[in-house]
């Protein structure tokens, strides 16, 4: 008989991702949920500017995580990519083993016109 010790610090979606290797599907935030700072704060890192520009450049849906040429490990550019989430700048959805992205241009320029344009200049 085999015992599956359940993490105390685990939830339930935890226990069931890493039980069956599957990763859970990213939260997002919609534009009109954003507050001024935290669109700001987003846009403030020059690694989430290359981000944005790139997949501003991209078709939607054709950009995967790891497509992008950023100076960063794979746990700093999750976390890149969370912060984008929740400012309401980037959807993500799973494709298979991929998350491919889309920038949520036309969400994000109704609810903070001009930004994105802003930020889109060289």
């Amino acid at each position: 008989m085999v015992f599956i010790e359940q993490s105390a610090s685990r939830t339930p979606e935890e226990d069931r991702v890493a039980n069956t290797g599957h990763r859970v599907a990213p939260e997002h935030t919609h534009p009109d949920d954003v507050p001024v700072p935290t669109a700001l704060a987003a846009l403030a890192d020059p690694v989430r500017i290359t981000l944005v520009r790139e997949l501003a450049g991209s078709p939607e849906w054709t950009r995967s995580c790891g497509s992008f040429d950023v100076p960063v490990g794979k746990a700093a550019l999750s976390h890149h990519f969370a912060v984008l989430r929740a400012a309401g700048l980037v959807e993500q959805r799973d494709e298979g083993p991929r998350r491919v992205n889309r920038l949520r241009r036309q969400e994000f320029d109704t609810r903070f016109p001009g930004l994105l344009d802003l930020v889109l200049r060289d």
